[in-house]
């Protein structure tokens, strides 16, 4: 098997070209993230990425954790994996220097959260939550509870999970059963919660739960949910540990993949629980943290097809088969085949893409929490809130493809577990899932982010996807202008649908939504095309100044005129889809989908 290698030349294009890191570098509060500090820790947490974490992918995949009388052990290595971890301060990396933290930007995190990921998914999943777990009580949590919680989390010393999803709710937050009932200072937190990524685990003595509840006198619906922080272990006046509190693991799902991360269902009896913000305004804080869940997850997409194109390419470029009747028909690597390159470009151009829109959505995250002007921190939010349901949608369906392709590539050998392509692709199925359905997104993406404000911060995205369209038509290179026009042919795809939806999101929300999903696609293929474009001029100008790695540039423009021609190419189709398809979609009534 091949060993993953971070891309680390890619990573630095996107994080200063794109992504604008000598700019953020400015903001207050990310003055630390200076390009040799930040390059040092790029390569830093490459080494470890391949020398501790890759290396217990496909053992901990063959292991898996195991629970044995409520306690989850997890595969040989992954303990010490997390203390070396910690040892190296990773987790304190986003964290409030106030919390012990390093307090950097997260457009510095996110790539390194890329490696984790990519080098070991399973793994990755317990340093998000806990990430996520301190970002909420960060913000709403009282200051005795940030005293008490985040510099352990910060240090990894203790680890965090979300608890959110109930076997009779599902994604429906409004049917959860779990009380919360006052007793004194605190609350006692009865009930069962499913899905909870590392609710149980070996590898810290206590893990802090952020659990969705209701108080008895709440009111129905989504409006009575208050969110409480619920340790394993209750802790004494001095700080450590002390009895364990009503919180236990009663077993862990047998799943498709991620097998070495432990997925739990946890029981609640009478668990000592401290309310975090105000009584029934626990959906607001826990969107905190399920936004940053959803872009990290959107993250996950772009790692897994990172780790399925390389092994691709390895394998590719290794395995004989086939003649080349342009080489006097001797036998050639498959890579020298056109299909099988169509598959590696396929895995390329829309890898790039992804992490090009994902770096930059993290930039925009730092701007709109950072910037010192109120207008631009509110004009970024909102750029922010639009694209995060892309990143997460856009990303994980992609991923799949990517890691589906990878299959494809190694042929029959991809359907056997030994070459580790099939792990990657039944890891990647959970990432549609988690942090709401592809559906979920989309949804959210036409009623929360375009229908309620009316459009007004996708027809800015046009327009400056017009604007653009003016800098591109000043290259002289072919490739460029090629991509020119199916980037254009894209905001056009994009300001149809967008008129359509608003039209009839007041008359029939069915017909408009019936398209929500093949939207979403459009908008993240455009709006992945856009960043290849501004790569590849970019790069044109590099070459044209003779400014280094000559090869790096030039493969820059060909990889983004293969996404124009084959991956832009298809917005016409998908606005076809959204403007034309909701008869097709509601024409069959329920019994019609019964075999006859």
């Amino acid at each position: 098997m091949s060993t993953y290698a971070a891309p680390l030349k890619d990573m630095s294009f996107v994080l200063n070209e794109l992504a604008g890191l000598a700019d953020l570098a400015k903001l207050p509060g990310c003055e630390e993230a200076a390009p040799d500090t930040v390059e040092a820790i790029l390569q830093e947490a490459s080494r470890f990425a391949s020398e501790v974490l890759d290396p217990l992918n496909y053992s901990g995949d063959q292991e898996g954790s195991k629970l044995r009388e409520g306690a989850v052990t997890t595969p040989k290595g992954f303990k010490d994996a997390y203390r070396k971890y910690v040892e190296g301060g990773w987790g304190a990396l986003p964290v409030s220097a106030r919390w012990g933290g390093q307090g950097l930007p997260k457009l510095v995190a996110t790539p390194v959260e890329e490696m984790w990921c990519s080098a070991n998914m399973s793994f990755s999943l317990c340093p998000m939550l806990t990430q996520g777990a301190i970002h909420a009580v960060e913000l709403r949590g009282s200051d005795s509870l940030q005293k008490i919680f985040l510099p352990k989390m910060a240090s990894g010393e203790w680890t965090g999970t979300m608890n959110l999803t109930e076997s009779q709710a599902g994604s429906d937050l409004a049917l959860l059963r779990t009380r919360a009932e006052r007793n004194g200072e605190h609350y006692l937190i009865s009930g069962q919660k499913i899905f909870i990524t590392f609710g149980e685990h070996d590898y810290t003595d206590n893990i802090v739960h952020l659990v969705l509840a209701r108080t008895p006198d709440a009111p129905e619906g989504v409006k009575g949910i208050s969110l409480f922080v619920v340790p394993k272990f209750m802790l004494n006046t001095d700080g450590s540990l002390g009895a364990r509190n009503g919180v236990q693991c009663v077993s862990i799902e047998h799943k498709l993949g991620i097998h070495a991360s432990p997925t739990a269902v946890m029981a609640y009896e009478k668990a000592v629980g401290y309310l975090v913000g105000e009584e029934n305004r626990g959906l607001e804080t826990m969107f905190i943290m399920m936004n940053a869940a959803r872009f990290a997850v959107g993250l996950e997409g772009v790692s897994i097809a990172e780790r399925a194109t390389q092994r691709a390419v390895s394998y590719a470029r290794e395995r004989v088969q086939g003649r080349d009747l342009l080489e006097g028909g001797k036998a050639v690597p498959i890579i020298r085949h056109p299909d099988v390159r169509r598959m590696l470009m396929l895995m390329k151009s829309q890898t790039e893409a992804m992490r090009a829109l994902a770096y930059v959505v993290a930039a925009a995250l730092d701007t709109a929490a950072r910037h010192p002007d109120k207008a631009v921190r509110q004009r970024t939010q909102a750029f922010v809130d639009l694209l995060i349901p892309v990143v997460k949608g856009w990303s994980t369906e992609t991923g799949i493809e990517v890691a589906s392709l990878g299959v494809q590539v190694h042929g029959g050998m991809g359907f056997v577990e030994e070459t580790g392509a099939a792990q990657y692709y039944r890891d990647a199925r959970i990432t549609t899932i988690y942090e709401g359905t592809t559906g979920i997104q989309a949804n959210d993406l036409l009623g929360r982010k375009i229908t309620r404000e009316a459009g007004a911060t996708v027809k800015a995205l046009i327009a400056e996807l017009q604007r653009f369209d003016g800098e591109l038509g000043k290259s002289s290179n072919a490739d460029i202008q090629a991509l020119r026009k199916s980037l254009a042919e894209g905001a056009a795809a994009i300001a149809a649908s967008v008129e359509f939806i608003l039209g009839q999101a007041g008359k029939d929300p069915r017909v408009a939504f019936a398209g929500a999903v093949p939207f979403l696609k459009l908008m993240g293929i455009v709006c992945g095309g856009w960043q290849m474009a501004r790569a590849a001029l970019i790069s044109e100008r590099k070459l044209a100044a003779d400014d280094g790695d000559s090869a790096f540039y030039s493969a820059k423009i060909a990889t983004a005129r293969f996404f124009g021609d084959h991956v832009l190419s298809q917005a016409g189709g998908l606005r076809d889809s959204i403007v034309n398809g909701s008869a097709a979609v509601m024409a069959l009534n329920e019994d019609q989908f019964l075999a006859a």
